[in-house]
């Protein structure tokens, strides 16, 4: 579920907590916004606001024999922006907009900025009656997100013919366990560039970036419910008619018949320039996000009859290409559905994202209904995007024209709970990998030792690269040491 401008509604709507770093004996104690349960003690927490103080930190690091963790808007949920007894750099200080050429469709920002910062410079810096440039893409159900770790993980929107955001960024500043601010692009430095888009944080602090633009452009919303059978073809029919962004949002009802077949799917297409947009239009209100919310894990068929209708009943609106893939969201409602689902424990959700061929969809969501039922998951939401192929960063995750299927499940968070999260996400890896498929490495260190081979034969390259880069392994985390010791027998 989305909002009037598109913004998907559960994935967004996770307990939102403004975490200051609490001090705790022996450093500082930091955690992910989300699932909350990567709990960190840092040894030193910082937030540079120039590109001195950032280099400084490094050098003070390696003067200290210290590793570095670096984040944003500590949004990740696998443990990648996060390391034991390291120096943390968080960059969210460090927001800048440094440049942008309107002729070619290019801005220069500092890592740290965020989406909706970079959204409202470009409309304040572009006159209203003139054609004008705005964002590609940026990951949908949360907005306070930095465009450094968004090229840290190589994210991706809901563009029906987009590359992951690799195919968005010009060019990059990094600066390397020596100290040292190089420039990375297609032409120079080409292997960090491949590296550190997607790289975790690994090869260095990605300081500024440049990212390719897009005409701003006026879209209408097309609503239709259908069977996950016809979406393959469906999709392919509404790229060649011109439709620039869709998401297939599924039913999650795991009594219905037709779970994880039935779902409502958004389209957006261009529309002449000068049609006008309206004053207003249907939008939720916040009491009714809230309760939507909630009965996404209480009362999963009144759900789904609500947000199809609300759907429904927006077909035709127009919204803009850049704020329609901005987000709603409320903080502090798990603590409610705890209350109402008699938690034995405070819970969260937790996602994942899952690629198959594109006409392996409806198979691939068939057999993950089995395996929910099977394992008594607490499926909240799910929706259905597109990928083109990534053919530049080194751990590409869309290796081909993917479906790419979002999952959020309800963990519980205690013993039994995340044990039991951690065989369902395992169960749905394995049937990705069933149907020529794969898994985003983003959200969890849940996978087994051989999934991760199989979904990328190339990790074990990408951590001796890694070594090579970065010999003194200045750059770490929790995530990294994972699976520097899953692979140790191979390094």
């Amino acid at each position: 579920m989305h909002t009037t401008n598109g913004g998907f509604l559960l994935s967004g709507l996770l307990c939102w907590v403004l975490l200051v770093p609490q001090l705790a004996v022996g450093g500082v104690v930091l955690n992910d916004l989300h699932s909350r349960l990567n709990a960190t003690e840092v040894a030193e927490y910082h937030e540079p606001t120039t590109r001195d103080e950032i280099i400084g930190l490094v050098r003070r690091a390696r003067d200290m024999q210290l590793a570095i963790s670096i984040s944003g808007g500590k949004h990740a949920m696998g443990g990648q922006q996060f390391g034991s007894g390291t120096l943390h750099i968080n960059l969210s200080g460090y927001r800048r907009v440094v440049g942008f050429d309107r002729d070619r469709g290019l801005v220069t920002v500092e890592s740290g900025i965020q989406w909706p910062e970079l959204i409202d410079w470009l409309i304040a810096h572009q006159s209203p009656d003139q054609p004008a440039w705005g964002i590609r893409q940026k990951q949908t159900g949360a907005d306070k997100l930095s465009i450094g770790g968004a090229l840290s993980a190589n994210i991706h929107g809901r563009g029906l013919s987009l590359k992951p955001i690799v195919g968005d960024v010009e060019s990059f500043e990094l600066v390397t366990a020596d100290g040292r601010a190089v420039r990375c692009s297609r032409e120079e430095n080409r292997e960090l560039f491949s590296l550190a888009i997607g790289g975790y944080g690994l090869f260095g602090i990605i300081t500024e970036v440049t990212l390719r633009l897009s005409p701003r452009t006026k879209l209408r919303r097309d609503v239709l419910v259908v069977d996950v059978d016809a979406v393959p073809e469906l999709v392919e029919q509404r790229i060649a008619d011109g439709y620039l962004y869709g998401d297939f949002q599924f039913k999650t009802d795991e009594k219905a018949t037709d779970f994880l077949r039935t779902g409502v799917f958004s389209f957006y297409k261009p529309v002449p320039s000068g049609t006008p947009m309206p004053a207003a239009q249907e939008h939720l209100s916040g009491e009714r996000w809230q309760q939507l919310y909630l009965l996404a894990h209480t009362d999963k068929a009144r759900a789904y009859e609500l947000y199809s209708g609300y759907y429904l009943g927006t077909d035709g609106q127009l919204y803009w290409s850049d704020t329609h893939q901005l987000s709603y969201y409320v903080e502090g409602l798990d603590g409610e559905v705890d209350r109402h689902l008699g938690a034995r424990a405070p819970g969260s959700l937790m996602i994942c994202e899952f690629y198959v061929p594109r006409t392996l969809l409806p198979d691939f969501l068939e057999a993950t209904a089995a395996v929910i039922r099977e394992h008594g998951a607490n499926l909240v939401y799910g929706t259905v995007r597109y990928i083109e192929p990534d053919d530049e960063s080194y751990l590409a995750w869309a290796r081909e024209r993917f479906a790419t299927v979002v999952m959020n499940l309800r963990v519980t968070h205690d013993e039994a709970g995340i044990a039991a999260g951690k065989a369902q996400f395992q169960a749905i890896i394995d049937a990705a990998l069933a149907h020529r498929g794969s898994y985003f490495l983003t959200y969890h260190r849940w996978a087994r030792k051989d999934q991760v081979t199989a979904a990328y034969p190339q990790f074990v390259d990408f951590l001796r690269l890694k070594l090579k880069h970065d010999p003194e392994e200045r750059f770490q985390s929790d995530w990294y040491r994972h699976y520097k010791a899953m692979f140790a027998d191979l390094l």
